[in-house]
């Protein structure tokens, strides 16, 4: 196996040295040497960090590429005390954080606040103090470690999330096409739409095109409609004949077909590639990018980690950001396809573009299927379809092959695995890779980590491996899990707590459009484990609640762990000094209210570097 030689760290780009922030962090936390306490004060270092500010910034003006950066500094504080999370190494509470230029530059009390205009010059005569109502808090910019941004806003043109039989996903179709005369009068334009699920349905049956072109208004036309894992596309017969001829089998995944090997209407997983769709225009991905934006920040999103960018996203992504500034950070995990030839060594990584807000520096490889659907590789056979055992969508040759591979050439490597054998076969290409390596430097990822021995828990934790999971899933799942798996292997899901003390560290997302794009879905999810009215297989508990986290574990999953995971934990993820100025107003404080009203907090405010892009302040 070749060596693997590490790159350099490439973190954010900002323009706030990586020394400089761990010496405030250093100098603030008791941590500095006593020589160099002595010589940077707090406000020494704060001069400096100033200083090396002003000079970045007259930098960044002579960049054409970046804008000018706004010149408003102010304060925001609470009148009650200290409700603001900074969510620092000590997870301490501050009364009030200066914005300067969109970077942090101060904590402390109001009183301190006050009287800074004697130590920060640039302030003048008074400081611009914002004050939150009464009973809200602020806590740093959320991140969605394991999103979708364009197929959310695609999901939202026809969303097929919640419908309780086929039939009723049917009707929607109908509805839909009779609501939009476009549509209506146009049987060639292909209608899409996403978020069904037939675990929900009274028949354990799948759907098919039979089922679509039963309906006369439906009949015809070529209809796609993704399921709500995303792992299934059921389509009409004109879809399908558009698509034709299929090849008898696809490795890893599955053309379903009926007694006459027809192909019913259903495609699972790599057979969802043979379906030929219409290219995506520019106004297109641009209405669904809008779309996505808008609901993200208004749920306190300020960064969003896309998993899977296929091609078409990525260069759409870059467009934009050449453009000028994005409005969301996004951190892009660049989609492998194993049918192509190996590019790490032949691709640049792209590197705080947008004015630093877009990265793809890493690669996504899909390991397995997904559960839901019966395609996630498990050591046994299901025990509610005991013919299968699910299957691996590349072979574990490809993953020994291309992991090595791209870490060596500096990629981070972010692999899709639901099932416990999926999940064992990635860590044992993990654990023969990163010999002799320094894995704080590559940081790979387990995109899910759903269902994992004991012993490959333990691996996780050893070998350094970040597990990027999702709550909601959890409190999804709970409802059929245990007829999937058995009494015995159903424990092996989505154990968090057993993760955790492990040794590994966890990052929080959601998936959506899979799940609700709202962080506080997953933030009630992860410390409940019950639906949202209270529910679980186990009772108001909790499915199994010995695995729940605590407040503060989730507030950093979804905060300054997804920042470690994305390289940006120097700059994003906490509200210390040095650090840009991402910020969420929440309407009530999410870390004492009863657990039965954290899901009516409301976002009052989101701001990115120091700009509220939702609500106001």
């Amino acid at each position: 196996m070749s060596t693997i030689r590490q790159r350099p760290n490439y973190g954010d780009h900002s323009t706030i040295p990586q020394k400089q922030a761990e010496r405030c962090d250093n100098d603030r936390t008791g941590k500095a040497s006593s020589a160099n306490s002595a010589f940077l004060s707090r406000s020494g270092m704060r001069n400096i960090f100033l200083a090396v500010l002003g000079l970045s910034l007259c930098y960044r003006w002579l960049r054409k590429d970046l804008p000018h950066p706004s010149d408003t500094t102010y304060a925001i504080c609470s009148k009650e005390g200290n409700k603001i999370y900074t969510v620092d190494e000590h997870n301490t509470q501050q009364q009030c954080v200066v914005v300067h230029r969109g970077y942090i530059v101060e904590t402390g009390s109001l009183q301190d606040i006050k009287g800074l205009r004697k130590s920060l010059p640039y302030i003048g005569a008074a400081l611009n103090i914002r004050y939150i109502p009464d009973g809200s808090i602020v806590v740093p910019g959320i991140s969605d470690s394991h999103g979708h941004i364009l197929e959310y806003g695609a999901s939202q043109q026809l969303p097929l999330e919640g419908t309780k039989t086929i039939q009723d996903t049917v009707a929607r179709v109908r509805e839909f096409i009779l609501s939009n005369p476009d549509v209506y009068n146009d049987t060639s334009k292909f209608i899409m739409g996403g978020g069904w699920d037939h675990t929900v349905w009274p028949s354990s049956g799948w759907p098919s095109a039979a089922d679509l072109d039963a309906d006369p208004v439906i009949r015809g036309r070529p209809v796609i409609l993704q399921s709500k894992d995303c792992h299934a596309l059921w389509v009409s017969l004109r879809a399908i004949e558009s698509s034709l001829p299929f090849p008898e089998a696809i490795e890893g995944g599955v053309i379903v077909r009926d007694d006459t090997g027809s192909p019913t209407g259903l495609l699972l997983d790599n057979a969802q590639d043979l379906l030929k769709q219409p290219k995506l225009t520019e106004s297109d991905l641009l209405r669904r990018f809008k779309v996505a934006v808008k609901d993200a920040h208004s749920l306190g999103l300020t960064s969003i980690h896309d998993a899977g960018l296929d091609p078409i996203s990525l260069a759409f992504f870059k467009r934009q950001a050449e453009l000028g500034t994005l409005p969301i950070r996004i951190y892009g995990m660049t989609y492998f396809n194993e049918d192509k030839a190996y590019w790490g060594n032949t691709t640049t990584p792209v590197i705080g573009a947008g004015n630093g807000r877009l990265t793809a520096r890493s690669v996504k490889i899909f390991a397995d299927g997904a559960l839901r659907t019966g395609g996630a590789a498990l050591y046994e056979p299901y025990t509610d379809n005991p013919s299968t055992p699910g299957f691996m969508r590349l072979d574990s040759d490809v993953l020994f092959d291309v992991i090595p591979k791209f870490l060596r050439d500096g990629w981070q490597v972010n692999v899709h695995a639901i099932g416990d054998r999926a999940n064992g076969i990635v860590l044992d290409a993990f654990e023969a890779s990163l010999v002799g390596v320094n894995v704080t430097a590559l940081r790979p990822r387990l995109e899910h980590a759903q269902m994992m021995t004991k012993a490959d828990m333990a691996r996780l934790g050893r070998l350094g491996v970040i597990a990027s999971v999702q709550p909601t899933h959890a409190i999804s799942d709970m409802w059929y899990a245990q007829d999937r798996l058995g009494p015995e292997r159903v424990k092996q899901l989505y154990a968090f707590r057993s993760l955790i003390d492990s040794g590994a560290r966890i990052t929080l997302g959601s998936d959506f459009p899979v799940e609700s794009m709202n962080p506080l879905s997953g933030f009630y999810a992860a410390i409940t484990r019950v639906s949202p009215d209270g529910k679980s297989p186990h009772g108001s508990e909790g499915w199994f609640p010995e695995q729940r986290l605590t407040r503060t574990e989730a507030l950093r999953g979804m905060t300054i762990d997804p920042a470690y995971a994305s390289f940006t934990e120097n700059t994003l993820g906490s509200l210390e000094i040095g650090k840009r100025a991402d910020y969420v107003v929440l309407s009530q404080d999410i870390m004492t209210v009863p657990a039965n009203k954290i899901l009516s907090t409301e976002v009052l405010a989101t701001a990115i570097d120091g700009d509220v892009v939702h609500g106001s302040i």
